[in-house]
C-alpha cells in the first residue's frame, strides 16, 4: 500500500462504562436497595410513560423482590411474556433460589431468552434500557442483568427507490441495523465476513458497525476508518451522511469521496472487492470505502448483463455526464466567441432566434438553468400525487411562456432540456449533483474565453480531481497512478472470466478467481452430434 496516509495521532481507546464520557464524570454503581434503583431510573427518566416498572417476587417464601425495566414500543413484548416472565415465576427452582444466588440463576438456568450480560454501572444500565433490552434488578443485589429483548415496528424489505434496476435482487435495506447486515450474511456465506460495532453519540448513543472481509480488505484502510470513527465526539448522530461528512479526506471538494448505497448486492461486491462497508442504524444508506471516481458511474446491473451490453451502457452514461456538465457552456460559447465554427445555416437560425432576446447568452443560460433547478427541487419536495405533475406543466408552461415573452431563445430551452435529462443518466445522486453545480462554473468559463475558459475549467477540475484521496486511495486510480491491471471494470467492462484481480491499492488480496475460466465450447458441430448420439445409444 502506497504511503498516501495521513500522520495521525489515535486517541487512546476508552472502555465501554467510560465511551463518550467528560473527565470530571465519575461512573454511579448501580444501589443495593431496589427501591433506591427504581426511584432513580424514574428520576433520571422524568418518570416517562413508556418507561414500564414491573415488580414481581421471586423465592420459596416469596421474599426475594424483583424488578422488570424496560421502555414500551422498543422491545418485543412476546420475548418478555414467554423467555423472562414465565421464567421468572415458574416453580421449578422456588426452593433453591435465594437473594445471593438469584442472579447467577436466573442467568445460566432459569430464562431462556438468547443474549444476557451483567450490568454494574447506571451509565450501562441506561444505555441498555434505552437501546431496547430489559433489566432484570434484585433487593439486596447492586447488579443487574440486561436481556436482549431489542423489537418493536419496523419497515419491512422492499424494492429500492433510488437505485433501480431490470435484472438484479429488489431487496433493499432497511433502518434496522441488525436486518441489514443479516442480508449480506445471507450473501456472503464465509467466517471471514468480519462485523466491529461501536456506538457514536453522546445522545443518540447510534450504533455503527464496520464490515470488511479478513483477508481482502486492506489493514491499513481498516485502521485509518476504525480511528476516525473513534474520534468523533458528537451528541447526535441521525443518519449515515453525518459519519460521512466527519470521516471524509477533503471536505472542500463538490465530488463524493465515500460512496452509499441501499442495494446489498452492490455491497457485497464492494466487500469482495476489498472494501469496506459502514452500517448506521436507523437508515437504510449504507458507506462503503474506500471509493474512487469510476465507482460512481457503475451500476449494479452492469455486471448481471453481458459484457459488450454493459460497457456500452457505461459509455453512454459517462457520455451524458459530460453532456450534463458543459453543453449550457458550449452553447454559450459558441454563440458569444466562436460563430465561425457553427455551420452558416444553423448560426443564422440560432441568431434569428435570438435577435429579440435582450439578454446575452450568458444570462439566458444562466436564467434558465436556475429556473430548472427550482423545477427540480420543487418537485422532488412536493408530495408525490402533485410533484410530477407540477413539474412537468412547470417546464413546459414556463418554457413557452418564457420563449413567447422573448426572455429565452427556443435553442436554449432545448440545450437546458438536454442537460437535466442527461443529469439523471448518473447512477450516483451525489456525483449528478455534482455536475449541476460545477455545470455554472463551465459556463462562467465559457462567458469569459469561450471554448479556452471550458478547457481551462475542465484541467482545473482534472487537477482537482487528481488531488483527491479517499482513505488514503487516490480518487482517479487506476487512471491516476496509472495501472493497467485494473483497467477492465473502469470505462469498460470486460468478461468476467478476464476480471482476474481486484483493485491493487484497495485489496491486499488482489486474485479475485482462478485461471483458465474462459469458456470453453465444443471444438465442432460433429463433436455435440456425436455426443448426443452417444447418449441415445445409451439410453437405448
Amino acid at each position: 500500500m502506497p504511503s498516501f496516509f495521513k500522520d495521525r495521532k489515535p486517541k487512546k481507546k476508552r472502555s465501554q462504562g467510560e465511551e463518550n464520557q467528560t473527565p470530571d464524570h465519575q461512573i454511579e454503581r448501580i444501589q443495593v436497595s431496589l427501591s433506591d434503583n427504581l426511584n432513580m431510573i424514574k428520576q433520571k427518566t422524568g418518570n416517562s410513560s413508556d418507561v414500564v416498572i414491573r415488580e414481581i417476587k421471586m423465592g420459596g417464601d416469596s421474599d426475594i423482590k424483583t424488578a422488570i425495566v424496560y421502555v414500551d414500543g422498543i422491545v418485543d413484548n412476546q420475548s418478555i411474556q414467554e423467555y423472562l416472565l414465565q421464567s421468572m415465576m415458574k416453580d421449578d427452582h422456588k426452593g433453591e433460589i435465594n437473594q445471593h444466588n438469584a442472579l447467577d440463576l436466573l442467568s445460566e438456568d432459569m430464562m431462556t431468552i438468547g443474549n444476557i450480560s451483567s450490568v454494574t454501572n447506571l451509565d450501562d444500565l441506561f444505555a441498555s434500557l434505552m437501546a431496547g433490552d430489559t433489566l432484570i434488578l434484585i433487593d439486596g443485589v447492586d447488579r443487574a442483568l440486561s436481556a436482549s429483548t431489542k423489537g418493536g415496528e419496523k419497515r419491512s424489505i422492499s424494492e429500492s427507490t433510488t437505485q433501480m434496476v431490470v435484472r438484479g435482487p429488489k431487496g433493499a435495506f432497511t433502518e434496522s441495523l441488525g436486518t441489514n447486515t443479516a442480508m449480506i450474511r445471507r450473501i456472503i456465506k464465509t467466517p471471514d465476513l468480519w462485523m466491529e460495532s461501536l456506538k457514536v453519540g453522546r445522545a443518540t448513543k447510534t450504533d455503527v458497525t464496520i464490515m470488511y472481509i479478513h483477508g481482502i480488505a486492506n489493514d491499513k484502510v481498516i485502521k485509518e476508518i476504525r480511528q476516525r470513527l473513534h474520534r468523533i465526539d458528537i451528541d447526535s448522530i441521525l443518519e449515515s451522511g453525518y459519519i460521512e461528512q466527519l470521516i471524509e479526506d477533503e471536505t472542500m471538494t463538490p465530488f463524493p469521496t465515500i460512496y452509499n448505497t441501499e442495494r446489498p448486492d452492490v455491497v457485497a461486491g464492494n466487500l469482495l472487492e476489498g472494501r469496506i462497508a459502514i452500517f448506521v442504524d436507523g437508515t437504510p444508506f449504507v458507506l462503503i470505502a474506500p471509493a474512487v471516481f469510476m465507482q460512481f458511474f457503475q451500476s449494479a446491473e452492469d455486471y448481471y448483463a453481458r459484457f459488450d451490453i454493459a460497457t456500452s451502457i457505461r459509455l453512454l452514461r459517462i457520455f451524458m455526464f459530460l453532456i450534463s456538465l458543459i453543453a449550457p457552456a458550449t452553447y454559450v460559447a459558441v454563440t458569444t466567441f466562436h460563430q465561425e465554427m457553427v455551420p452558416t445555416t444553423l448560426i443564422v437560425a440560432i441568431a434569428a432566434q435570438r435577435e429579440a432576446v435582450p439578454f446575452p447568452a450568458f444570462v439566458e443560460a444562466l436564467l434558465m438553468e436556475v429556473t430548472f433547478e427550482i423545477l427540480r427541487e420543487a418537485g422532488i419536495r412536493l408530495p408525490k400525487a402533485i410533484g410530477s405533475a407540477v413539474s412537468i406543466v412547470g417546464a413546459l408552461v414556463i418554457g413557452q411562456a418564457a420563449v413567447q415573452a422573448s426572455i429565452v431563445s427556443p435553442a436554449m430551452v432545448i440545450i437546458v432540456s438536454i442537460t437535466a435529462i442527461a443529469s439523471f443518466a448518473t447512477p450516483s445522486f451525489d456525483m449528478a449533483i455534482s455536475a449541476r453545480l460545477i455545470r455554472f462554473l463551465f459556463m462562467l468559463g465559457a462567458a469569459t474565453f469561450g471554448f479556452y475558459g471550458i478547457i481551462l475549467v475542465l484541467l482545473m477540475m482534472v487537477v482537482h480531481l487528481c488531488s483527491l484521496r479517499s482513505f488514503g486511495v487516490p480518487y482517479m486510480a487506476p487512471f491516476a497512478p496509472f495501472i493497467p491491471v485494473n483497467m477492465g471494470d473502469t470505462v469498460i467492462r470486460l468478461p468476467w472470466w478476464t476480471l482476474r484481480q481486484r483493485p491493487r491499492l484497495v485489496s491486499s488480496n488482489t486474485v479475485r478467481e482462478g485461471a483458465n475460466q474462459r469458456p470453453q465450447p465444443p471444438a465442432s458441430r460433429g463433436m455435440v452430434n456425436r455426443d448426443f448420439e452417444e447418449g441415445d445409444n445409451n439410453e437405448a
